[in-house]
């Protein structure tokens, strides 16, 4: 009988989705179409990493590798950890697969032979969005966003989408932190500057409930619907909009995926999760599916141990998944993803979505995003939505 394939789980803490290590882990094994619950096929060992840090990262994965000796090492991880752990991984001859948000822009020098990374890329969105917004709307709009937010590349690729449509000039405001109090946050100085000097549009960068606080100042500050509001991917979520999609909310946003969206492999994925979960399906649960997919061409040669097979057919395979094409080693060439501009309206206890364009990808490599690892060498360790 062969034994069980055994999966290192790197689990950061998340206050915004507390359960998305489960929901990886179950898309992650229908997109292998086993059975989330009866399955032996695949041995799962979670190790906490608090909320991320290199150093906590580094001693999880040093466990797991060293003591638990799993076959592959996963998780929810930053690429800042990356370099911590990587001298682990050179150790050992099999793969890494990590998951990431997005929350920055791969760094070449970093990418490795033997690491495989099933990234959401929010900054492809963030840059899409700020294309579409200067196209739209012109220069001179407004940026908005808590020091948690600002310490990542989100910001950083909506400028650079502005500047790549021509833009040249953008306005940043930046909340002070309250440690008292997360969700706090004065605003009275960022009505006055846009009452005295309204920008054709404002861009707010939030991350879970600061999202909702934030959403509900800006309805109650005179300036809904008389300014655009255009805000980053995660604060658009259908599961994050719950809390408020009784009032009567407009904004705009760019998504790399819509749940109802009636491509073939969409709707089996939501069926399938949904059937099992009896929750709506979420991005965690999307990107572990599409790891599946490409986990359930290798698994055979995975269970034999046959690593070299195993690397080689993840970074050259391809899936089509639920949002189109997807692959999952940096170097040959992350598939742009399809990124839709859309208008979101909130009427009668319902969210309502507009497809209005199609957004601009670029690839990660791009001399333009250089600058931006240039300008940043600092910035948070743990991985987005993990505070």
């Amino acid at each position: 009988m062969t034994a069980p394939l055994t999966v290192g789980f790197l689990t950061p803490y998340s206050g915004t989705y507390p359960y998305f290590s489960q929901h990886l882990v179950t898309g992650w094994l229908l997109g292998m179409e086993l059975d989330p619950v009866r399955q032996r096929t695949i041995q799962f060992t979670q190790e906490y990493t608090n909320l991320g840090s290199a150093r906590d990262t580094e001693t999880a994965a040093r466990k797991l590798l060293f003591f638990n000796r799993v076959d592959v090492l996963s998780g929810l991880v930053s690429y800042k950890a990356i370099p911590d752990i990587t001298p682990l991984i050179n150790r050992e001859t099999k793969p890494a697969f990590f998951f990431d948000m997005g929350e920055h822009v791969p760094y070449f020098p970093h990418l490795h032979q033997d690491i495989f990374y099933a990234s959401h890329q929010l900054w492809q969105s963030q840059y899409a969005l700020g294309y579409w917004a200067q196209k739209t709307y012109g220069s001179g709009g407004h940026m908005i966003m808590p020091v948690y937010e600002a310490g990542y590349h989100l910001h950083s690729t909506f400028q650079q989408g502005v500047a790549a449509a021509g833009g040249t000039q953008l306005q940043l405001s930046v909340i002070p932190y309250d440690p008292n109090n997360h969700n706090r946050m004065e605003l009275g100085g960022f009505f006055d500057r846009l009452a005295k000097d309204p920008p054709p549009y404002v861009h707010a960068i939030f991350s879970g409930d600061r999202g909702t606080v934030f959403l509900k100042k800006w309805i109650s500050s005179g300036f809904h619907k008389k300014i655009p509001l255009l805000v980053q991917e995660t604060m658009a979520y259908d599961d994050i909009l719950a809390d408020i999609k009784h009032i009567d909310l407009e904004i705009y946003t760019a998504q790399q995926w819509i749940r109802e969206a009636e491509h073939k492999p969409n709707q089996v994925f939501v069926k399938r999760f949904e059937a099992l979960a009896k929750q709506p399906a979420n991005i965690y649960a999307l990107m572990g599916y599409e790891a599946g997919l490409v986990w359930k061409e290798v698994l055979p040669h995975a269970l034999k141990r046959d690593w070299d097979t195993v690397k080689q057919q993840l970074r050259d395979g391809i899936i089509n998944g639920p949002r189109g094409e997807k692959n999952f080693f940096p170097r040959s060439g992350f598939a742009l993803p399809t990124t839709n501009i859309l208008k979101l309206t909130t009427t009668g206890n319902k969210i309502h979505k507009l497809i209005l364009d199609q957004g601009k990808g670029m690839r990660f490599d791009a001399q333009e995003f250089e600058i931006i690892h240039r300008e940043s060498d600092s910035g948070w360790q743990n991985p987005f939505l993990c505070y």
